[in-house]
């Protein structure tokens, strides 16, 4: 949000936060459908035409299943993107061997999506996962500066590299994990590349919104932003800055 923001000022943005309950990332298939679609249903409500899915687990889990059973019957002329795809559309550039690792929740290594979805753009480009569990629960807590945090940050790179020692590139495919990022990179060897998604997907949607006017033009353009979330505000607001970088005042809601 942060880095969509940046890029595209202008527009209205209205954010939700589920934090009553978040993670996504180990719950199955059909509960993250369904909690993604009762979001993307308030969205509407609200009088959003353009939902982002700014979480890859549900990105990879709910997207398609929402774009092609539910969009034409809920609002035909709305539309629903998610964060795998613009990654997967540009992450084979940034490897120069060719091997690229993925650092996301069980949810989205369960799924393949970045295997499917990078195969689609970068056939020849060999791919792998390596599911970090412990990691959202850490940043949740507010535990990403602790040493103790050095261990699972260790742990979770080894067994990636164990893998495959030709890993040139390292996608953090979970928007938690850019707060770990210090460590992470203490812990990554220095010839790797990390990538984080933030920029990679405004820059997407902000060629999304050139290629298609007649969305853009639905979007209000009050440069306005309105954070709401399913759990405590005070909680929300304390963890969202961290994100953020500035502070953010957001509003309780109690059913989607």
């Amino acid at each position: 949000m942060q880095q969509i923001r940046s890029t595209l000022p202008d527009y209205d943005y209205i954010y939700l936060g589920d934090n009553a309950r978040a993670p996504y990332g180990s719950r199955s298939f059909e509960t993250i459908y369904e909690y993604t679609l009762e979001a993307v249903k308030w969205f509407f409500k609200q009088g959003c035409p353009l939902v982002i899915l700014a979480c890859n687990t549900a990105s990879a889990k709910a997207l398609r299943t929402i774009q092609q059973k539910d969009l034409p019957g809920l609002a035909p002329d709305n539309r629903v993107l998610g964060i795998v795809r613009p990654t997967s559309e540009v992450i084979g550039h940034m490897s120069e061997g060719g091997n690229i690792g993925i650092l996301a929740t069980q949810g989205t290594v369960e799924s393949e999506s970045y295997i499917l979805e990078i195969r689609k753009f970068f056939p020849e480009v060999n791919v792998i996962q390596q599911a970090c569990p412990i990691w959202v629960p850490l940043v949740e807590y507010g535990e990403q500066d602790n040493p103790g945090t050095d261990y699972f940050i260790r742990k979770y790179i080894d067994a990636l590299l164990k893998k495959d020692g030709s890993i040139d590139t390292v996608l953090l495919a979970c928007t938690h994990y850019p707060l770990l990022q210090k460590k992470i990179k203490e812990y990554m060897p220095v010839d790797i590349q990390v990538v984080t998604q933030g920029q990679i997907v405004a820059d997407s949607l902000a060629d999304y919104l050139l290629r298609h006017p007649e969305m853009s033009e639905r979007i209000s353009r009050e440069g306005r932003m309105d954070f709401y979330t399913t759990d405590r505000a005070e909680t929300f607001n304390r963890q969202a800055a961290r994100f953020f970088g500035a502070e953010v005042s957001a509003t309780q809601i109690h059913h989607l």
